[in-house]
C-alpha cells in the first residue's frame, strides 16, 4: 500500500512538475498582449434588450498609464473623447462642450450603455506585474488546448481581484476569462476570439464582454485595424486634444 501510494504521488508530482509556471505563462501572455504603444480603430457592438446598437472608435494607447480614445460614430457619440494619464480619467461630450473627470466608483459604471466598465475600456495591465499566478490544469476550450490560470491580485489598482483565464497553450493568449470581485462575486466573463498574427505576436481582435449583473446579450469589441510600437506625438496624451 505504501508503495501504491508512493506511486500514485509521484505520478502526480511528475504530471505537475510538466507544467510551466504561471508566471512564465503571464510572460508569454504580456509578450502577446502588451507593446510599448498601439493605434487601433474598432467596433463596439453593444447587444441591449431593445436591440443592438454600434459604436466606432479610434484608440491610441502607450503602455499601462496613457490612453487616449476618440468616438467616430454614431453622429450622436462622435467627437466624444476619453482620455487615461496614469489613474486619471477625463471624458470629453461635444454635444455639452464639457470635460469631467471620471473617478472613484464612477469608474466602474457602463461605458455607453455597454457591458464594458470605464476601467475595462482604458485598462491594460502587464498582468505579471499586478498578479500572482497559479497553473490549476489543462482543458480544451474551442477545439484549442488550453493552461488554467489562477490569478490572484498583488496589487490594489487592478479592476479584479481574481481571474481564472483559459490560456491557449500553443499560442499563450487568453481565449476566456471569468472576472471576479475580492467578495468571491462572478462580474464578468470574456470570450476572446479571431486571434491572428499580427507583427509577430498572436493578438485577438474580438472580445465579447458580458457583465453578469445586467441584463442583456453582451457586448462585441471588434477591433478592425491595428498596429503595435508605433511612435504617437505626445499632444495626443494632453488635456488639450480632448477639444481639439
Amino acid at each position: 500500500m505504501i508503495r501504491a501510494g508512493m506511486i500514485f504521488w509521484l505520478g502526480v508530482w511528475t504530471l505537475y512538475a510538466q507544467y510551466p509556471s504561471g508566471e512564465v505563462i503571464l510572460e508569454k501572455i504580456d509578450r502577446n498582449m502588451s507593446a510599448k504603444t498601439r493605434v487601433f480603430t474598432s467596433k463596439m457592438v453593444i447587444h441591449g434588450r431593445r436591440g443592438s446598437r454600434t459604436l466606432e472608435s479610434k484608440s491610441w494607447a502607450e503602455g499601462e498609464t496613457k490612453a487616449f480614445t476618440e468616438y467616430l460614430a454614431p453622429a450622436r457619440e462622435r467627437g466624444t473623447k476619453m482620455l487615461k494619464l496614469e489613474d486619471r480619467l477625463w471624458m470629453y461630450s461635444p454635444s455639452t462642450d464639457r470635460t469631467i473627470q471620471i473617478s472613484g466608483h464612477m469608474l466602474r459604471q457602463s461605458v455607453m450603455g455597454s457591458d464594458l466598465s470605464y476601467e475595462d475600456m482604458m485598462e491594460d495591465p502587464k498582468l505579471v506585474n499586478h498578479y500572482d499566478a497559479a497553473v490549476t490544469g489543462l482543458e480544451t476550450y474551442d477545439e484549442r488546448p488550453c493552461w488554467i490560470l489562477e490569478l490572484t491580485a498583488k496589487t490594489k489598482d487592478v479592476a479584479y481581484h481574481f481571474r481564472k483565464v483559459w490560456v491557449d497553450k500553443t499560442r499563450y493568449v487568453p481565449l476566456k476569462a471569468e472576472l471576479y470581485a475580492k467578495s468571491g462575486k462572478l462580474l464578468k466573463k470574456t470570450e476572446l476570439k479571431n486571434v491572428t498574427n499580427i507583427q509577430g505576436r498572436w493578438f485577438p481582435m474580438q472580445v465579447v464582454f458580458k457583465d453578469m449583473l445586467k441584463e442583456g446579450e453582451g457586448t462585441e469589441f471588434i477591433i478592425e485595424t491595428i498596429a503595435f510600437d508605433m511612435e504617437i506625438p505626445d499632444y495626443i496624451f494632453s488635456k488639450a486634444s480632448l477639444k481639439q
